[in-house]
């Protein structure tokens, strides 16, 4: 099954896309379902049906769901933060406010990501579009601080350990009994669940994550900076679609400055995201709704492509760890020559130069801190070693 989520700033479109995406996937053919995992849905006014927290056929080979965020805890952290609650309670705390310190922060949005590794398992599907929250932070999400883990890892092997000896003294201790196996067995399924999902997104012969953006400076710098975060996490980044620019048609000099100013945005989205695919889809004349609108978007985007075929397997850059306190930044560059190259650093962004052409590379917070220590320009890659000034250099 192929996995396409469509991330981005809120407002840019996205619903949209994913809408007109799957159903494209649909009529060529390809059994598809769009889920939306937005806490704020708007999957159903896209496609103008009604839609709810089960999957809904709306077509041939089109399913639709908007994934609900209850039924996700209770699937995934019911039994486990129905404990939590029992020891809660005995200790006066209110019910209300139990429930919401009960659940580990990020774990809402998480869970709804969770219903990937279902349709995956399950593969009855082709092709599964998922409609994300505003930014990449669900995704990042999966992977739950290793502290969390570690700690809860701890804990059961504790309680597994030594539950005979523990178990008589727990209640009079915290007010409850220990976990029992089964509630022990629904952190460690959570938690793997969770892993598989994140392997499933990192793995570009499955997955593939589509930068949604608008030709607007703001918008650019924002998705630019989750574009690094996503390779620093190792997801799959495979396309950038641009939404909502002027047509050329449009001559009403109203217009002109936006015009002008988009043309230069979008120029900045060649220099921000370097050799991936840039698809573009314009400023329609109503809002986008119903099948007959998504068809026209879905025909702008992709023409006769298939949206599901992996656009590029190239990455732009990516960020290593120099095994160390350190870490290096590698940017293909397949074209270019030593004497070509220019490097300039801000606090928390770079700005290559090759040539005529420019790219400009948001930095994640790991490295604001730490000073250039060599770049090195080796098999058509540059190869920048990012290490505190007090580390010695290892080249």
């Amino acid at each position: 099954m192929r996995i396409i989520v469509h991330t981005g700033k809120g407002g840019v479109g996205k619903t949209s896309i994913s809408a007109a995406t799957a159903l494209r996937c649909a009529e060529m053919g390809l059994r598809t379902i769009v889920i939306s995992t937005d806490t704020a849905h708007s999957l159903a006014d896209s496609l103008d049906v009604k839609i709810g927290p089960e999957p809904v056929l709306l077509a041939d080979n089109l399913w639709a769901q908007e994934v609900d965020a209850r039924y996700s805890m209770d699937k995934y952290w019911g039994r486990i933060q129905n404990y939590m609650l029992e020891v809660l309670s005995t200790r006066g705390v209110q019910d209300i406010v139990a429930e919401e310190v009960t659940i580990l922060p990020g774990l809402e949005e998480g869970a709804h990501l969770l219903w990937i590794n279902k349709y995956a398992s399950e593969g009855e599907h082709d092709v599964l579009i998922v409609d994300a929250a505003p930014t990449a932070e669900t995704l990042r999400l999966l992977s739950l601080p290793d502290t969390s883990r570690w700690w809860f890892q701890r804990v059961m092997s504790l309680v597994r350990g030594a539950g005979r000896i523990l178990r008589p003294l727990s209640r009079p201790l915290i007010g409850a009994d220990l976990p029992d196996a089964a509630t022990l067995d629904s952190i460690d399924g959570l938690f793997n669940t969770l892993d598989q999902v994140r392997q499933l997104l990192s793995d570009p012969q499955y997955s593939s994550l589509r930068l949604v953006v608008n030709p607007e400076r703001m918008v650019i710098k924002e998705t630019q900076r989750t574009y690094t975060y996503l390779n620093l996490y190792g997801y799959a980044v495979d396309a950038v679609l641009v939404n909502r620019v002027i047509p050329p048609e449009v001559t009403d000099p109203f217009f002109d400055a936006w015009k002008a100013q988009q043309a230069a945005n979008l120029d900045f989205i060649t220099e921000a995201f370097g050799t991936l695919p840039v698809l573009q889809a314009p400023l329609f004349d109503k809002e986008m709704g119903g099948f007959d609108s998504l068809r026209r978007l879905a025909d702008a985007l992709y023409g006769d492509r298939n949206p599901a075929e992996m656009m590029t397997t190239a990455q732009s850059h990516r960020i290593e760890s120099d095994g160390q306190e350190g870490y290096y930044l590698i940017v293909p560059l397949p074209f270019a020559e030593k004497g070509d190259l220019d490097l300039y650093r801000a606090a928390d962004e770079l700005t290559l130069r090759v040539g005529p052409y420019r790219r400009n590379i948001v930095l994640p917070y790991a490295l604001w801190n730490l000073d250039i220590d060599n770049a090195r320009f080796e098999q058509s890659r540059l190869h920048i070693h990012f290490t505190r000034r007090d580390t010695p250099s290892r080249n």
